[in-house]
């Protein structure tokens, strides 16, 4: 008996056109009923949008850095921001459709969006932030080779573009791991 193997993943940048799509995929993973498929909710802690059309523009302009696009069969299943930022790269917008998630997707994109990073800008660091009671993801990336700092940033309370926060005791942990 063969089993099918699921086809490989394909990684290109982000375009205008994908926009949309880019918007509805990064909601659907953390807010709202939707993100519940998955494990990476943010429902429980934030309400309102995770990001806008003009949010993800921003980062698909930006000059030092990139969206990746990622799609299996041509379906759009993924996405990462990566950001060259001095001697390392900001790792962020990570995404992947809830339907598909705990099935090693995060893992090889993450190893993927490392590689990059590494031969692109020469990067000796990954750097990202995590909202720091996400003890879960935040396991999840310990247990790829990221390492909790300690270093916390305020969460931007107010500022409704990051959603809407349920909780008056969030802020964002950096985690880096040395490629």
């Amino acid at each position: 008996m063969t089993t099918a193997q699921p086809e490989a993943l394909s990684f290109r940048s982000a375009v205008e056109a994908d926009v949309p799509e880019l918007v509805e995929l990064v909601e659907s993973a953390y807010r709202g009923d939707a993100s519940r498929a998955g494990w990476t909710t943010e429902a429980d802690y934030l309400d309102g949008q995770r990001t806008d059309p003009d949010g993800v523009r921003a980062v698909i302009a930006a000059p030092d850095g990139v969206l990746l696009v990622v799609e299996r069969a041509g379906e759009l299943v993924a996405c990462c921001q990566l950001e060259h930022r001095d001697d390392h790269v900001y790792f962020g917008m990570f995404a992947v459709r809830p339907g598909l998630q705990g099935a090693g997707l995060g893992k090889e994109i993450l190893a993927e969006a490392e590689r990059r990073a590494r031969e692109t800008w020469g990067a000796k660091e990954m750097r990202m932030t995590v909202v720091h009671v996400r003890e879960e993801l935040i396991a999840y990336y310990e247990r790829r080779g990221y390492r909790r700092t300690g270093e916390m940033s305020p969460f931007p309370y107010g500022d409704e573009r990051f959603g809407v926060p349920l909780r008056d005791d969030l802020a964002f942990e950096l985690l880096v791991k040395s490629l």
